[in-house]
C-alpha cells in the first residue's frame, strides 16, 4: 500500500526537511540518546529473541547495537528515505534496513520475536492500526519494548527553544498532543488504550527518567537543526538563523553544566506481549 494513502504527512516531513536534519545531526543524536539505546539493548538481551524489529529506526544506531550484542538478525524500519540511506551504509552483520510505513507494511506474519523502538512509534496516523500490524508481525508470546516521551510539561528541555523563539518566529506551528508527533504518547492511559485496542496483552507503562547529555559546543547545532525551531529555521536565510539561535541560546543556560549540556529525558517505558 502506498504510504501516501495512510501517513502521507509524516512521509513528506521525514522524507524531506526533518529527515535531512536528522541525518545532519546523526552524531549528536546518537551520543545524546546513548543511554536509551543501552536500555533497549539490555531489554533485548533479557528477551533473548531470535529476530528483532526496530520501529522508527532512524539512522540505525539501535538496530546495529542490538544485532551486535545478540549476534542475531535485527531489522530496522523507518518511513524516511534519508535516514534509511544512512542506516544502510552501516556494515554491522545482521542489521538490515527497510524503508516503509510500519503502520501498513506487509511484514511476514510471526516473523519477529521482539519489537523495540526508541522514540519511533509516536508518529502513526492511526496508532491502533499500526500496533495491530506490528502485533501480527510478532510470534505468539513475542514482546514489545519501547521508549516514548512523556508530555511536554515533563520535558522542558524539549520545548525551551520554541518558547524562547516565539517572538522571533511567530508562525511556529502549535504542538498537537492528539496527533502524530513527539508527545503523542505523553498520556499513559492513551498508550494503554492503543495497545489494548490493538490486541497486545500484559501492557505495562511506567515512568522512566534518563539523564542525557551532549558537548556544549554542539548546542548551536542542536538549536539550528532539531525540533520545531530547527525545522522552521531551515526555511530562513542564514542571517535570520544566526540571529534566532543567538537570541534563544541563553534560555538553555539552566541546562549547561560546564562543558556539557545535560537534561532529563522524561519517558514512558512501554512493555507488552503479543497474544
Amino acid at each position: 500500500m502506498d504510504v501516501r494513502e495512510t501517513n502521507g504527512e509524516q512521509a513528506a516531513l521525514w522524507g524531506g526537511s526533518a529527515g535531512q536534519s536528522w541525518v545532519r545531526a546523526q552524531g549528536l543524536l546518537e551520543s545524546m540518546f546513548q543511554p536509551l539505546q543501552d536500555l533497549l539493548v539490555d531489554a533485548a538481551r533479557d528477551a533473548s529473541p531470535g529476530r528483532v524489529l526496530d520501529v522508527g529506526c532512524g539512522t540505525g544506531g539501535v538496530t546495529a547495537a542490538i544485532a551486535r550484542a545478540l549476534g542475531k538478525p535485527c531489522v530496522g524500519v523507518d518511513i524516511s528515505e534519508p535516514v534509511i540511506a544512512v542506516a544502510r551504509a552501516r556494515t554491522e552483520p545482521g542489521a538490515t534496513f527497510v524503508q516503509a510505513d510500519a503502520q501498513v507494511h506487509p511484514f511476514e506474519p510471526a516473523s519477529f520475536d521482539l519489537v523495540v523502538s526508541r522514540f519511533g512509534v509516536m508518529f502513526f496516523q492511526d496508532p491502533v492500526r499500526a500496533f495491530e500490524n506490528l502485533r501480527r508481525a510478532v510470534s505468539g508470546g513475542g514482546q514489545l519494548r519501547a521508549v516514548v516521551w512523556r508530555g511536554a510539561a515533563d520535558n522542558p528541555f524539549m520545548t525551551t527553544a520554541e518558547r524562547a523563539a516565539a517572538p522571533l518566529l511567530p508562525n511556529l506551528p502549535a504542538r498537537n498532543p492528539d496527533g502524530p508527533g513527539q508527545f503523542a504518547f505523553g498520556d499513559a492511559d492513551r498508550v494503554r488504550s492503543v495497545l489494548d485496542g490493538s490486541g497486545w496483552t500484559g501492557v505495562d507503562v511506567r515512568p522512566l527518567d534518563v539523564v542525557c547529555a551532549f558537548p556544549e559546543p554542539e548546542l548551536d547545532r542542536y538549536l539550528s537543526l532539531l525540533g520545531p525551531v530547527g525545522l522552521a529555521l531551515q526555511k530562513e536565510d542564514e542571517q535570520t538563523r544566526v540571529r534566532v539561535v543567538e537570541a534563544i541560546r541563553g534560555a538553555f543556560d539552566p541546562f549547561v553544566h560546564g562543558a556539557e549540556v545535560r537534561f532529563t529525558a522524561a519517558c514512558w517505558s512501554v512493555a507488552a506481549t503479543a497474544g
